[in-house]
């Protein structure tokens, strides 16, 4: 490469999850994207910077050029938990915005980030579609399910990650399992814990009726999943934005508090938290696990500066990354 400085751009930006981790791989951010003004307050708190809104109505010249495009892009579209209307959504077709500034900007890499369930959404022919159209700009792409309870974090937490280079570098996804903190490196002491975030008694009398003959240990959080039933885990499942309240109780008695959200998706303590409990919760369950993200752009980064590459017969533009 022919600097050492990589810049990026952060499109469907949220919180900055994705910055802090490239910033972390010694990246500069060049320019930020998001229509959500409660995410964008918190964004220009931590960053100093108010992310650009609405994407559709951002042509491409206003875009600075960088060498990386980053990611997140909405997901209720091909989640589990939301409509699953796919690229025909308006959430879902943000996708083909991506494509848009792909073909202009023509950066050297970009990463994308979404969930699991887009794999396996409309019998897999959304991400053939995706992957074919980013194939077809042209760029060489790869893609995995990463999980980040393999990336030091205690949350149950599958996002497929796609990555593609104009050149035909070779690369690698990470892999895990690597140190993971455990609840008590991230739980805060009940005893300092506000009125606020402890559940009612009706709800924790009937969550001990439901994990009754089941191993209860401390500490955990208690999930309830879409049928009702209660898992005991010595991690969280994942952080959702529209969940209930109640969804996943820590020790079965308490929700998560702000800075417990936070520290699960591996943001640093000096995160400044702004918002009500809910804004709070919409913002950091549509937010991404940092270490994950991190482990990923390094390997991206060594690929590019090594720059070697692979016969073209064996590009995985449509095949998920071993």
């Amino acid at each position: 490469m022919e600097s050492t400085e990589v810049t990026f751009i952060d499109l469907f930006a949220g919180i900055g999850g994705c910055r802090i981790a490239f910033e972390r791989t010694g990246c500069r951010c060049v320019w930020s994207s998001d229509w959500d003004a409660d995410a964008q307050k918190v964004y220009e708190g931590n960053f100093g910077e108010r992310p650009f809104g609405d994407i559709t109505k951002i042509p491409s010249s206003d875009i600075p050029d960088h060498d990386i495009l980053v990611a997140g892009f909405p997901c209720p579209s091909f989640s589990i938990i939301g409509d699953r209307k796919g690229l025909k959504d308006h959430n879902g077709s943000l996708f083909f915005q991506i494509e848009r500034i792909l073909k202009d900007k023509k950066p050297r890499a970009f990463l994308l980030e979404n969930v699991r369930d887009l794999k396996n959404h409309n019998r897999g022919k959304t991400l053939k579609i995706i992957l074919d159209r980013l194939n077809e700009i042209p760029y060489y792409v790869y893609w995995k399910v990463l999980n980040a309870l393999d990336f030091g974090l205690p949350q149950k937490r599958e996002r497929i990650m796609i990555v593609g280079f104009r050149d035909n570098y070779k690369f690698e996804f990470p892999e895990g399992p690597r140190n993971r903190k455990d609840l008590k490196g991230i739980l805060e002491d009940d005893k300092k814990v506000p009125k606020q975030y402890w559940a009612s008694e009706h709800i924790k009398s009937n969550r001990a009726r439901s994990v009754r003959g089941k191993q209860i240990f401390r500490p955990s959080i208690w999930h309830e999943n879409k049928g009702g039933d209660i898992g005991v885990h010595p991690y969280s499942c994942a952080l959702r934005a529209n969940a209930s309240y109640n969804y996943l109780l820590v020790n079965g008695v308490r929700r998560l508090t702000p800075r417990e959200m936070l520290r699960l998706q591996g943001f640093p303590e000096d995160f400044q938290i702004m918002g009500s409990y809910t804004v709070i919760r919409k913002l950091v369950g549509n937010s991404v696990p940092i270490p994950m993200i991190q482990a990923v752009a390094e390997n991206m980064l060594q690929s590019m500066k090594c720059a070697e590459t692979i016969p073209v017969l064996k590009q995985a533009k449509l095949l998920e990354a071993s």
